[in-house]
């Protein structure tokens, strides 16, 4: 079926101005976690594949401990298992296809678009196989994360499972990062590891690695929701600044 309507979020009118009595001066509250992740809860996910992780996400949401829902699911193809997840699920999705514009720029700037409408305040990057953009990133930079099947910065890329078994390594992982304009380039946020077994093919080692994966992900996204996501450098916490 076609994707459903994109909501149009609404902008709340100002109150007339008011003559107020003066106050005594108090103190400075704290400043609120930067970018601020607990505002309303809401996430997007974006997907280009089946939607495990999406799966994982969505069965995470209706559980009011976990702080938050996903509101919206955008894909890059049409033909994406994710839409059927976010379909069942009663979530409102969109495909934003670079084969639809004119250059990857354009297709950036329409993928913002798309995302921006469900006003979220946490983009889940969840087996995204493109690289954002400029405008996305002047959007939602800082609120975004990425999963990655590697313990980063080892083996970035779309090959990280066959890679780190071609370097033969005895541990591998999954690592979650806020995503920058580089190639899983960003400041990590959380890691798990995962053994590799010597008769371990790519196949076998990455269904670990998803097992660790989308726990890691709930995990996280959770975290992130309740209390806040704080980014200085190289450096990403959960919680404030």
């Amino acid at each position: 079926m076609p994707p459903a309507a994109l909501p149009q979020p609404t902008v709340p009118l100002a109150a007339p101005s008011t003559l107020a009595a003066p106050q005594t001066p108090t103190a400075p509250s704290p400043l609120p976690p930067r970018p601020a992740t607990r505002s309303s809860g809401r996430v997007v996910v974006l997907a280009s594949g089946a939607g495990s992780l999406l799966g994982a996400l969505l069965a995470a949401h209706g559980d009011p401990a976990f702080g938050g829902h996903v509101v919206g699911v955008v894909t890059d193809r049409p033909d994406a298992g994710a839409l059927g997840r976010a379909e069942a699920a009663g979530v409102a999705r969109a495909t934003v296809a670079l084969a639809d514009f004119p250059d990857r720029a354009a297709w950036d700037r329409a993928l913002a678009a798309a995302v921006g409408a469900f006003a979220p305040d946490l983009v889940v990057s969840a087996g995204f196989m493109r690289l954002v953009g400029p405008a996305f990133l002047a959007a939602f930079g800082g609120r975004v994360i990425n999963t990655h099947p590697a313990l980063l910065p080892a083996f970035p890329g779309a090959h990280a499972v066959r890679d780190a078994l071609a370097y033969g390594v005895k541990v591998t992982g999954c690592s979650v990062i806020v995503v920058d304009e580089g190639v899983d380039s960003g400041p990590l946020l959380a890691q798990v590891v995962v053994p590799v077994s010597d008769d371990d093919d790519e196949a076998v080692l990455h269904e670990r690695i998803k097992v660790a994966e989308r726990a890691l992900i709930v995990q996280v996204v959770g975290r992130v929701l309740r209390e806040g996501l704080a980014v200085d450098g190289r450096r990403a916490a959960f919680g404030g600044r």
